[in-house]
């Protein structure tokens, strides 16, 4: 995995939005989601703790709202400016990693 590899560009994620992005890595890689609000991005592993399962309804296509994801399998809930478990049956929140926006390209910090 580059870090220095730019994820996708600012203007891929609509703002209040989310895409899906794959990362490659030595052990095979792996799916984040990045949501946007604003100039800002967050990334969080495609699985909720709650089961283990893909946040998305369909591949790459997810529930935000109001600054909220919903994970469509059982409805659990998080903040997207942190990942917290906001309701829903999750106990712990998201898995994040950490990106910043560098001349309008999404990349891994």
């Amino acid at each position: 995995m580059d870090p220095s590899a730019p994820l996708c560009r600012l203007d891929d994620i609509d703002d209040g939005g989310a895409i899906a992005v794959q990362v490659d890595s030595s052990t095979g890689g792996f799916e984040l989601i990045l949501l946007r609000q604003g100039e800002r991005v967050f990334a969080y592993h495609n699985e909720c703790p709650h089961a283990g399962r893909r946040l998305d309804y369909a591949p790459g296509r997810f529930l935000v709202s109001d600054g909220r994801l919903v994970c469509a399998a059982h409805g659990a809930t998080f903040r997207v400016v942190d990942g917290a478990c906001l309701g829903g049956p999750c106990s712990n929140g998201l898995a994040g990693l950490p990106v910043e926006v560098v001349d309008g390209s999404v990349r891994l910090r």
